[in-house]
């Protein structure tokens, strides 16, 4: 065979290794995160949140077909296409190695020997298979996310750009360059990030043109290149929408015509242009300016997939984000309006006085004959600003997270040092490099790693000088020794990389640089660009796969690197098998046999059952509060697909301040009737009533809420606060609410059963505890005062404690859920401890739940990991209930139930320390051996994390894990104290030798 058949099957080769690997590993149904919701939403063809990824659900539709009717099966195959679409861009990967490689050993003429064919081949193996098996982007082949078919995009796009090149001085060559605009544009279409590729094509097809390239050219066009990604992402994405809202704004509101007519004389002009342009281009015979309105146009026609999200909002379906049915609507939806702007080169630092507020603009919404006025865009003024703003968020969580990483007091306003400073060690170490490091070098555990100190972990709690250690440690603990995220690559595919690229610029500088810039431009400049703030709900590993990608190559071109200089003394051909058999052990091989266990998803189906058993908790007709993504999006993905529950009502409460999401509660969703909601859609419109301040009246008594709601939905002046300026707002007037209750109702609903009618209250009274309401919070002031207990209410458990608005008192936990019930406040606990519903929540956890099968499963995500403790949590509190209620042969049977489904491995801290009540209960039943068992259990856990902190802190000089190993004491003495109290004095001895020499070993460390 001839190398370009070998070449071919070999890229086929690793296409159907890549396949196989993530359909084997594949996770079977829907994942936590935005899963959920782009299965719901490819399914029904609905509207995803912003910016939009139509052509992911598109193509997620075409799979979802092959479940034929099994609607079970549908997240299934729709992963499935995340995983052929991984496997495609190995494929393109792979050929991009092999493309690379032999341009640059290979001269114009000369013939492909079968030893450079062997180190060619097996580059492309190396490099694409390494790719394949890297941390971030086998977690993201599994499961139905937009981050597979975006890689494939960009490798596609890459891929193309180089077979230009390969033939640029050939008849109808240029072809190329327009499938790469046209793939670009679709790319947009399923996510931003390929459009970071525009710089390295840009530089391809200029070293293409200019074989002797300067240094002043070279800076030409790297600034010409972030010019063009700046058109595209700017000019073509968002500013041509927002001109064509201009048009349609003049030719609705200024001549009268009807909506829609100022877009289709915009997109007259757009296309006359483009055509006028490209005839023009063609009789002056001016190639470059062809070759630019043919790239516009493709990327433009590629961008039309958009069209999908506008027509379907026009269905109204039941996931509708932002309704981008109309110009404006569009314009917030593509600019991301909702996720707010972050200052880039110049702004506020945290602490920042605000002096003013200014108005940079006008919002406008569509009304019923015309464009209206939905307010204005404004921003604050501050006293002082700095160049280069990284600490820039006030939110309180923020502001500590900034003060305790960086040392800094109360007193301390950042400088441009202290800025440059946060983001070289946190935004690009801890943030970056740390990614970087867990897909090259290995990975300590799945902990999330985001919040550590100044003294960041690359390999997720440990410092870079330790992960040298990693291999050689025998007295790991078990959060490490039984993580199957301990992942141990020894740092050879990094060092294999770095091999790769130094050989990659000693002999081709072009074609290096252009991989460095792919390599910047897809890791260290979302980084800057970014500019994200610290303690996230989730790692964001996954945005900067195109670095990987980029290193990826480097990788494989590291096999010329030991050739040359390792294996040079041996005859070319047995060099080149020696050095692909050695990379390919020491980068792909090695990669896959540790990282298969912590990716192979196939057994576990926590999010699916996670979501199942929120709709199912509910009582017919419920309206069930979520607020997060892991306990909403898992939830429409169960009634949009698998039709679980469709009479429940599902209520966001983080999207529920937009107008666009209150509309869609009034109207009736499957088998859900509308939302009992009377404010008027004038009341609620973009623009109006977004906050409304709380003003202390000193009203000590509690209000009735309708009252309230009377006055926070108020347009009489008299009802409003007068502002500065003279203008006049809504206000709350008061935080002490009531809502009176009629107990006739409450018991012909089943709110509450007949047996418990005297615990009825005769009325709920409330403190919000807020100092403002948000258009949210007053449409749940509307539900609560209008559902007259016909609807039953409940909260997921899994949101801040400030969306339950003060009514915890009334909370009582059934399970995943809280209900809301008018009970009255004396069956509270006085220490604070949370409410139980005990006869509906034994019938969840014993009869109704399913538990993603956390016993026996392979391996658990890191959410699901957590989700362990929030099982274990119910578990503990429901039978601690059931015993003070003396229902002990209940209890028993929670107890087979808890040892039934729950794991015997401790995943995480919490589930360590969730375990202490659980026991307890154990030794009030009697059931002393499971106790005995349990304590022994959690002692020889703690033991040995205690005693590698201790050898650790003894290494070092110094306390390690300070708040770790006070938790642990802490939580020992407790064990101690019960082990006594309950009469286990064998036992309660042990465990004190066991604290004493712990002790000893940590107290001179703390007090040095």
């Amino acid at each position: 065979m001839n190398y370009s058949k070998i070449n071919t099957i070999a890229g086929w080769l690793c296409f159907f290794v890549a396949a196989l690997t993530y359909i084997l590993t594949l996770d079977q149904s829907v994942s936590f995160w935005d899963c959920g919701e782009f299965i719901a939403s490819a399914f029904r063809m609905q509207v995803v949140h912003q910016p939009g990824a139509p052509i992911v659900s598109m193509i997620q539709k075409v799979f979802s077909t092959l479940a034929l009717d099994n609607k079970t099966m549908i997240a299934y195959f729709m992963n499935i296409s995340s995983a052929f679409a991984s496997a495609g861009t190995i494929l393109f990967l792979f050929w991009t190695i092999t493309a690379l490689a032999k341009k640059t050993i290979i001269k114009k003429g000369e013939e492909i020997t079968g030893s450079k064919t062997i180190s060619i081949i097996g580059a492309g193996l190396v490099g694409s298979l390494a790719y394949a098996f890297s941390d971030s982007f086998w977690f993201s082949a599994v499961e139905a996310e937009v981050y597979a078919m975006s890689s494939l995009c960009t490798a596609v796009v890459f891929w193309g750009i180089l077979k230009w090149e390969s033939q640029a001085n050939e008849p109808k060559a240029d072809r190329w360059l327009l499938f790469v605009a046209y793939i670009m544009g679709l790319s947009v279409g399923v996510h931003l990030l390929n459009l970071l590729a525009i710089p390295a094509l840009i530089f391809v097809y200029y070293f293409k043109k200019n074989p002797n390239p300067n240094w002043k050219g070279i800076l030409k066009v790297f600034i010409l290149s972030v010019f063009a990604l700046a058109i595209v992402q700017f000019g073509i994405i968002q500013y041509m929408i927002s001109f064509a809202a201009s048009f349609d704004y003049f030719f609705v509101n200024t001549l009268g015509l009807a909506f829609g007519t100022g877009i289709l004389f915009y997109a007259v002009l757009v296309i006359g242009g483009l055509v006028y342009g490209i005839q023009y281009s063609i009789r002056k015979h001016k190639r470059a300016l062809n070759l630019i309105m043919l790239f516009t146009v493709l990327l433009i026609f590629g961008y039309s997939s958009f069209a999908l999200l506008i027509i379907r909002a026009h269905a109204k379906p039941n996931l509708n984000n932002t309704n981008p049915e109309n110009a404006f609507n569009f314009l917030s939806y593509v600019n991301r309006s909702q996720y707010g702007d972050r200052p880039l080169l110049y702004g506020e630092n945290y602490n920042s006085e605000k002096i003013d507020i200014k108005e940079t603009g006008q919002l406008y919404r569509k009304g019923a004959q015309k464009y209206e006025s939905a307010g204005t865009k404004s921003e604050y003024v501050f006293a002082d600003k700095t160049l280069a703003p990284r600490m820039y968020s006030d939110k309180p969580e923020h502001v500590r997270f900034y003060k305790n990483y960086m040392g800094f007091d109360d007193e301390h306003k950042p400088s441009l040092k202290d800025n440059l400073t946060y983001m070289l060690s946190f935004q690009i170490g801890q943030m970056y490099m740390r990614y970087f490091m867990w897909n090259f070098v290995g990975r300590q555990d799945n902990e999330d790693g985001q919040h550590g100190g100044r003294n960041g972990a690359w390999l997720s709690g440990i410092k870079p000088i330790d992960a040298l250690r990693l291999g050689n440690q025998t007295n790991l603990p078990p959060s490490i020794k039984e993580n199957k995220a301990y992942n141990r690559f020894f740092f050879l595919p990094l060092i294999i990389g770095l091999i790769g690229a130094i050989w990659h610029f000693k002999r081709n500088q072009k074609d290096a640089g252009i991989i460095g810039l792919l390599f910047v431009f897809t890791g260290v400049a979302i980084v800057v660009y970014l500019n994200s703030v610290p303690v996230e709900p989730r790692e964001r590993d996954y945005a900067y796969v195109g670095s990987f990608y980029a290193f990826a190559i480097w990788i494989g071109l590291g096999i010329f690197g030991l050739k040359d200089w390792i294996f040079n003394k041996l005859s070319p051909t047995k060099a080149s098998i020696f050095a692909s058999v050695i990379a390919l052990f020491a980068a792909p091989i090695l990669m896959v046999y540790q990282g298969w266990d912590d990716h192979d998803r196939s057994d576990s189906h926590v999010a699916h059952d996670m979501a199942v058993n929120y709709l199912k908790s509910c009582a017919p007709n419920a309206i069930l509060f979520t607020y997060g993504d892991n306990d909403t999006y898992p939830v429409w993905y169960a009634q949009e697909v698998e039709n679980v529950r469709p009479d429940v009502r599902v209520v966001n409460l983080s999207l529920f301040t937009a107008d666009w999401y209150i509309d869609g509660m009034k109207r009736k969703q499957n088998q859900s009737e509308p939302l009992p909601l009377t404010m008027k859609p004038e009341q609620y419109v973009a623009g109006t009533r977004d906050v409304m301040y709380y003003q202390d009246y000193k009203i000590a008594q509690h209000i009735e809420l309708k009252e309230v709601l009377d006055v926070l939905l108020s347009d009489h002046d008299e009802d409003k606060a007068t502002m500065s300026d003279g203008s006049k707002y809504n206000i709350l007037p008061t935080r002490n609410l009531k809502l009176t209750v009629n107990p006739k109702q409450v018991l012909d609903t089943g709110t509450v059963p007949k047996e418990d009618a005297g615990k009825i209250a005769d009325s709920m009274e409330w403190t919000y505890k807020g100092n403002y309401i948000t258009k949210g919070t007053l449409a749940l002031f509307d539900i609560l005062t209008h559902n007259n207990w016909e609807r039953p209410i409940y909260f997921t458990s899994a949101m801040p404690d400030e969306q339950y608005i003060g009514l915890d008192k009334y909370l009582y936990i059934e399970g995943l859920n809280k209900r809301l019930l008018p009970l009255k406040p004396e069956n509270t606990t006085s220490d604070g401890q949370e409410l139980i519903n005990p006869k509906p929540m034994f019938n969840n956890l014993i009869n109704v739940y399913g538990y993603g099968n956390i016993k026996n499963a392979k391996h658990l995500d890191r959410q699901s990991a957590d989700d362990v403790t929030y099982f274990s949590n119910m578990f503990s509190g429901l039978l601690a209930e059931l015993i003070n209620e003396g229902r002990i042969n209940e209890g028993k049977e929670v107890v087979n139930k808890y040892f039934q489904v729950i794991p015997d491995q401790f995943y995480t801290m919490r589930q360590v320390l969730s375990t202490f009540y659980f026991t307890e209960s154990l030794y009030r039943i009697n059931d002393l051996n499971r106790a005995n068992t349990m304590i022994k259990k959690s002692a020889d856990h703690i033991n040995k994390e205690l005693t590698y902190l201790a050898d650790v802190s003894e290494s070092k000089n110094y306390l390690v894990s300070e708040q770790n190993v006070r938790v642990y004491m802490t939580y020992l003495a407790q064990m101690i104290k019960l082990t006594e109290t309950f009469k286990q004095h064998e036992l309660s001895k042990k465990l004190e030798n066991q604290y004493n020499e712990l002790i000893g070993r940590f107290t001179p460390l703390a007090t040095s």
